[in-house]
């Protein structure tokens, strides 16, 4: 498109170092921008600004200047490579996750403590009354928003939450009377 992209390009195939430092200087703020609006992390925004420039000091002829402007290419580049570090670092928490599971064994008296709360709360949930009961088994057991309570329930929101609300204060007291934090 402009003569300095077709110039710049050319001097990059032919190895030209001061094309690389140039490049660098007036399109590595931008590139790192897209880096970390992508991840998030400065430190892979900056990871992937300097993989950016290294591949183009790699694959000057990649670029076609006749498609398309310099800095929009630099900037997909960087936006690709971003999305490739989300992509990875989901997976590497996902792995971290199901791994953490699988190496850990579980102490039998840890169940039998666990067992003993899970039935010292159901105990304390059913001496709820039944509307902070009901209210609180939909939310808390079966995973239902606020809003989907409300509606489940035919109350408006606003009453949905105090009765929530209203039930956990209960619960709190009665397992603190009990001796759970």
């Amino acid at each position: 498109m402009s003569s300095t992209d077709h110039e710049l390009r050319a001097r990059l195939v032919s190895g030209d170092e001061a094309a690389l430092t140039e490049l660098y200087d007036g399109f590595g703020l931008t590139v790192y921008q897209q880096a970390l609006r992508v991840t998030n992390n400065r430190t892979a925004a900056q990871d992937i600004t300097q993989e950016v420039f290294v591949y183009i000091w790699a694959h000057p002829s990649r670029f076609d200047p006749d498609r398309g402007e310099l800095k929009t290419w630099l900037r997909t580049i960087a936006y690709r490579r971003g999305v490739d570090w989300v992509r990875q670092e989901v997976a590497r928490r996902r792995r971290e996750v199901a791994n953490a599971g699988s190496e850990t064994v579980p102490d039998p008296a840890d169940l039998t403590d666990a067992a003993a709360g899970h039935a010292l709360i159901r105990r304390a949930v059913d001496a709820l009354p039944d509307h902070q009961r009901t209210a609180i088994r939909l939310a808390y057991f079966e995973g239902h928003t606020f809003r989907r309570v409300a509606t489940m329930l035919g109350i408006p929101e606003g009453t949905a939450k105090s009765r929530l609300l209203a039930g956990l204060a209960a619960l709190r007291r009665r397992l603190a009377a009990e001796g759970m934090p």
